[in-house]
């Protein structure tokens, strides 16, 4: 590896003021945060190592700097400082537990087993003060993933999870002893904490290299540990227009749903079936915004590895023999509301990936070979709420990973073609998909001289609804439809779906 490039000028100006900060106290960068500089990415999160105590250390930076002081480990010493100023910075400081070498070995692999003095890496030539005792550096030369020791995954077994993850998010390869402990050691990730588990797999699916990820889990018997909801799929077949069985069509559906978010394309997916897929300038950056505290391209690829879970449950012949799988949106919500639960996600990523997996199919099932109606367009949004769009775009993965290399272009590009209809009724006839009331309850209750109950909300919902196919424009054709549908009984609306606020 060639001599490490200066730090940034950003970065070193805000190490200046944390040296500061510490009053002379030496102090180390460690872990990722060397590995990142050495590998010349860019970093805001930056491991600092210290004699002594450390909560005292950070709490004290934090006073200077203006920080945010958060405790992470009392027990094992460890501490965060956020510093918002300057494009922000997290700085995590741990306490060195005996010699810097000796602490370095206990590490989980060998690219993170490094440090480098804080005040030698605001100088130049500050890759000559490298602290390097398990050879990380010829490892992040090689892009190997080493594990630091034979114990690196019993002395923590997040680790098991962590060390894919890095290959994933590096691109690097797992070293075949390494792959050996990962095999080993896997039955111990079942004591690791749910918070922990969730963290990895969520920063393992915002991967572009998700898909390889999820299968060197499988390989190395980690996924069926991490989500056992998956193993029931392994193997059941599905009808003839499916490439895959129920599992692989799993994974390949997350692998599909990268693509779709403009991710490279895998080989059995051509570059000609993704020239119609539609990008409008208006969505770019949605799926980099969060929900719930998860971005929504990693709750997309969620959803997409769990939307089917229940396929094994509900799959029977019907009377004609054909093999179906009735009932399985709604039961895959609840399988995946109890997985997601278990993992300690928040509820409103729960609500939002259980109303993608609920409505996985409403897409395709809005219209077949016609353009939707104004009214079923309206219902689609009023019914899905904030997993509409993200919806439209798993049906799209769903799709790509049914038919797989057997895709036929025709039909797709005619879905994909109706699929952007609906994304512009979404940005471009906004009073068509949430209309704005015309008429409220008062109105109601003084037009037909009715008490305040359900029947208002019933009624609304009809006006609503009118107003999404186009019949109604004005006030006095709001009450119109109101009236009639007080003649017909009530009206028939329905309230929006949790997670649609």
């Amino acid at each position: 590896m060639t001599s490490p490039p200066p730090l940034p000028a950003d970065l070193a100006e805000r190490l200046r003021a944390v040296a500061a900060a510490l009053g002379g106290r030496e102090a180390w960068l460690v872990g990722g945060a060397v590995r990142d500089l050495l590998l010349g990415r860019a970093t805001k999160d930056i491991d600092l190592a210290v004699a002594g105590d450390a909560l005292a250390v950070a709490r004290g930076v934090a006073d200077r700097l203006d920080g945010a002081f958060v405790p992470l480990d009392e027990a094992h010493q460890v501490a965060r400082v956020v510093l918002t100023a300057g494009g922000g910075l997290w700085l995590d400081f741990s306490a060195l537990q005996g010699p810097l070498r000796e602490d370095l070995a206990r590490r989980d692999c060998t690219i993170n087993a490094l440090a480098l003095p804080l005040a030698a890496a605001l100088g130049p030539g500050w890759g000559a003060h490298l602290v390097d005792p398990l050879g990380g550096r010829r490892d992040l030369q090689a892009r190997l993933v080493r594990a630091a020791s034979d114990a690196a995954f019993r002395a923590d077994p997040a680790r098991l999870l962590r060390a894919l993850r890095l290959a994933a998010q590096l691109d690097f390869t797992v070293e075949p002893g390494t792959r050996r402990l990962l095999a080993r050691d896997a039955a111990l990730l079942t004591s690791v904490a749910a918070e922990r588990l969730r963290d990895e797999l969520c920063l393992l699916l915002a991967t572009p290299r998700a898909y390889g990820a999820l299968r060197e889990l499988d390989a190395l018997g980690l996924l069926g540990r991490l989500l056992p909801e998956l193993e029931p799929a392994r193997g059941v077949g599905q009808p003839p227009e499916h490439y895959w069985d129920v599992f692989e069509h799993l994974l390949h559906t997350v692998e599909a749903a990268g693509v779709v978010l403009g991710e490279a394309p895998p080989a059995w997916i051509s570059l000609q079936a993704l020239e119609p897929l539609p990008r409008p300038p208006e969505l770019s950056g949605y799926f980099e915004g969060s929900w719930g505290g998860v971005p929504r391209a990693t709750l997309l690829k969620l959803a997409a590895l769990l939307h089917d879970v229940a396929k094994p449950e509900t799959r029977a012949p019907d009377q004609r023999g054909r093999i179906r799988f009735l009932g399985h949106p709604d039961l895959g919500a609840d399988r995946a509301e109890a997985c997601l639960e278990r993992l300690r996600f928040s509820r409103a990523a729960i609500q939002l990936a259980c109303a993608l997996v609920r409505h996985h199919l409403r897409p395709t099932q809005m219209s077949h070979q016609v353009i939707p109606s104004d009214r079923a367009v309206y219902r689609y949004f009023r019914d899905l709420g904030e997993a509409a769009v993200p919806a439209l775009y798993l049906s799209c993965a769903d799709w790509l990973a049914t038919r797989g290399p057997n895709l036929e272009l025709e039909p797709w590009r005619a879905y994909l073609w109706r699929m952007a209809h609906v994304l512009g009724q979404y940005l471009h006839r906004p009073e068509r998909v949430a209309p704005p009331r015309l008429v409220d309850g008062n109105d109601l209750m003084a037009a037909f001289d009715l008490k305040p109950g359900p029947l208002i909300g019933r009624l609304l919902a009809a006006v609503q609804e009118a107003q999404g196919g186009g019949a109604v424009a004005t006030r006095a054709e709001a009450l119109e439809v109101a009236a009639r549908a007080l003649r017909r009984g009530g009206g028939r609306g329905g309230p929006p779906v949790a997670g649609s606020g």
